[in-house]
């Protein structure tokens, strides 16, 4: 199932102006893609209108969560759950979205050990790359 616009508030806690997720979509179930438009308007614009690491990382973090939301949605909850990043590992960032420009990224949940999961993340602008990331993220 594809969620966008309000919907996507089912999946992840954040709330404008600080939601960094467009659509989301699981693909399995540990895997998912999301899709994020990059506004003027967006938290994480620098001055040069390119959107700042920090925001990157922000955006495939909250991925993971609507990943996380979309698994505890099927599973009968009401509510998204709170993740929290613990620690970001083998970041690179081959270039920064300029406004207006759309981010596509697939997540994926890897080794989980009682309430932390491991998670990576791609993310691309017109099919080329530009972040690849590995997350350690904390579930509550």
């Amino acid at each position: 199932m594809k969620f966008a616009g309000k919907d996507i508030y089912k999946l992840i806690p954040q709330r404008k102006p600080f939601v960094m997720v467009d659509e989301f979509e699981a693909t399995g179930d540990n895997a998912g893609q999301s899709a994020l438009c990059v506004r003027t308007d967006n938290y994480f614009i620098l001055p040069d209108g390119t959107m700042a690491e920090t925001g990157l990382i922000e955006h495939v973090a909250q991925s993971c969560s609507a990943l996380a939301g979309s698994h505890a949605l099927s599973g009968g909850s009401s509510a998204p759950p709170v993740g929290i990043i613990g620690e970001v590992k083998h970041f690179s960032c081959n270039r920064r979205p300029r406004s207006g420009e759309r981010i596509e990224t697939t997540v994926s949940f890897g080794m989980s050990f009682g309430n932390v999961t491991m998670a990576t993340g791609k993310s691309y602008v017109c099919g080329e790359q530009i972040v690849e990331i590995t997350l350690k993220i904390f579930m509550q």
